[in-house]
Formats: structure tokens, C-alpha cells, sequence
């Protein structure tokens, strides 16, 4: 099933990569807006997933962001899980906002610069 161009459901991918216990706990992810396929909100269980594919999921307090390497042909054991995807590195990610949005200090600046605040 990892031909290129090849896909399979989220709802079923979620429970063969071990995100889900159930197609119904998937459907539920997906329902409650935790799932995201390529930045895009995924609002259906029967979206097609492909290789090369980035899933978001937000799991609990836990942002995880995945891509797809190879599509799985049935739920086997979490070793053989891994195996399929990778972690993307998400140092972006913030999942509990505490990062600043404002600007910071301009790099190189001299104390007295109209950019120095302090």
C-alpha cells in the first residue's frame, strides 16, 4: 500500500500509527479539531492520507508533528509503528504560550540605541 500516490484514511491511519485505540477515538480527534493534514483543519475521517503527508496532532498537552514515511497495511506493534513515520523537529511549537510575540532585542545593539529598552 506505499505505491506513490497510494492513500489511506486518517481515521484508519491514526489507529494503525497507534494515535488511536479505535476508528471512533479517531473520528472524535478529528471532530474536536486536533487533527491537521498539511496545515489544513481535516474535517472528515475518510480524508486521504499519503506518503510524504505532515500531520499535527494535538494529543492532551502534547502537540506531536509527524510525516508520513510508508502507509501501514494493518495495526501492529508499536516498534512497527514507528517505523512509518518520522517526528518533525517542533521547536516552533508552544504548546503551553510561553513564548513572547514581541520583538526582541536588536542583536548587536549598544546600550543606549533607541532599540535597547532597559
Amino acid at each position: 500500500m506505499s505505491a506513490r500516490g497510494a492513500t489511506i484514511r486518517i481515521d484508519r491511519l491514526l489507529v494503525y500509527l497507534r494515535f488511536a485505540r479505535t476508528r471512533s477515538a479517531a473520528d472524535a480527534l478529528i471532530a474536536n479539531h486536533a487533527v491537521r493534514c498539511n496545515r489544513q483543519h481535516v474535517l472528515r475521517g475518510s480524508h486521504g492520507v499519503r506518503v510524504g503527508d505532515v500531520l499535527t496532532l494535538a494529543l492532551g498537552s502534547n502537540v506531536r508533528v509527524i510525516e508520513i514515511l510508508a502507509l501501514p497495511d494493518r495495526r501492529g506493534p508499536a516498534p512497527q509503528a514507528l517505523s512509518h513515520y518520522r517526528e518533525v523537529d517542533g521547536t516552533g511549537l508552544d504548546p503551553k504560550g510561553q513564548n513572547t510575540i514581541g520583538a526582541s532585542r536588536v542583536s548587536g545593539a549598544t546600550p543606549g540605541d533607541p532599540e535597547d529598552s532597559s
